[in-house]
């Protein structure tokens, strides 16, 4: 079922601003990059115990301060269809579509809250970039 908040994503008008802000002063980690089209899609930054904060660039030229810029919220399952399965046993409303392989190498299900928040369920895969970047970074850790 499901096993806690993985990431929670964010957009931000300055990557940098906020790529510093999340490591140098609040102490997170770099973890990875990914590109789309060969322009940054997304930033992770490891919190820890498999936990992220997921920064989306959005070069719109919107202020985003005071407005919000929440994406989505993610949470952790172990197994996705089952776990589907039980939700809308629930009384969630089943969309006929399957979870689908992310770019990170995830399997990934969206559904939304009654007001329409995105929150996205994930089984995170033994070889995904997630896994690498916690097995590498909690192995820092100690050393």
């Amino acid at each position: 079922m499901i096993n806690g908040i993985g990431h929670v994503a964010f957009r931000v008008s300055n990557l940098e601003a906020a790529k510093r802000f999340y490591c140098d002063i609040l102490g997170f980690r770099h973890a990875f990059d990914m590109d789309r089209e060969g322009k940054p899609w997304i930033t992770y930054i490891y919190i820890n115990n498999g936990q992220f904060i997921e920064l989306f660039p959005d070069d719109s030229g919107e202020d985003l301060t005071n407005r919000g810029s929440y994406r989505h919220f993610q949470l952790e399952v172990d197994d996705i269809v089952q776990t589907i399965t039980e939700l809308e046993r629930r009384g969630l409303p089943s969309t006929g579509v399957s979870p689908r392989r992310g770019r990170d190498g995830n399997l990934q299900y969206w559904v939304t809250d009654p007001d329409g928040n995105r929150i996205e369920l994930m089984q995170v895969e033994p070889d995904s970039l997630q896994r690498q970047a916690i097995d590498r970074l909690a192995a820092s850790a100690r050393s």
